[in-house]
């Protein structure tokens, strides 16, 4: 990865803009021509460097509920835990984390109802218990990584 790389990373993690030529403006900005900007995302997707180019929908902008869930899970549960976990579509983020409760993971569902729904169908299948702690407040709106 060069320099060039990282300056479209950068510009990419903060937005595009919406229109035809979205990648136009990228071009523009680290200089070089929009064919060979959409080349280098496309490798740069590729390697696994950006997992996915998309929107980021409030979900409370649209009526939907998001939580952010947690357990406690033995070593040798963790592979029926993430199993059980990403089998969901609602579940955003699943990883594992020093300490305890070292299971965390996110859901975005149409409704509180479907979380709860969902948590005890993970609570009944893995036998564990899922911590729900949805947000009161939300502080972060953006996000924007200055790679170079």
């Amino acid at each position: 990865m060069d320099e060039t790389d990282k300056k479209i990373l950068s510009l990419v993690s903060r937005s595009l803009t919406l229109d035809q030529q979205p990648y136009n403006y990228i071009a523009e900005a680290v200089g070089i021509s929009e064919e060979e900007t959409v080349k280098r995302i496309e490798i740069l997707r590729m390697s696994g460097i950006i997992r996915r180019i998309g929107a980021v929908i409030n979900p409370r902008s649209i009526g939907w509920h998001s939580t952010l869930c947690a357990a406690c899970v033995s070593e040798e549960r963790l592979s029926d835990y993430a199993s059980v976990v990403n089998s969901y579509d609602e579940v955003t983020h699943n990883y594992i984390r020093s300490g305890s409760p070292n299971c965390w993971f996110t859901l975005i569902a149409p409704g509180r109802d479907r979380c709860l729904e969902i948590i005890s169908e993970i609570q009944e299948k893995l036998g564990i218990e899922i911590l729900d702690l949805p947000a009161n407040k939300v502080f972060k709106i953006r996000v924007g990584f200055d790679i170079r």
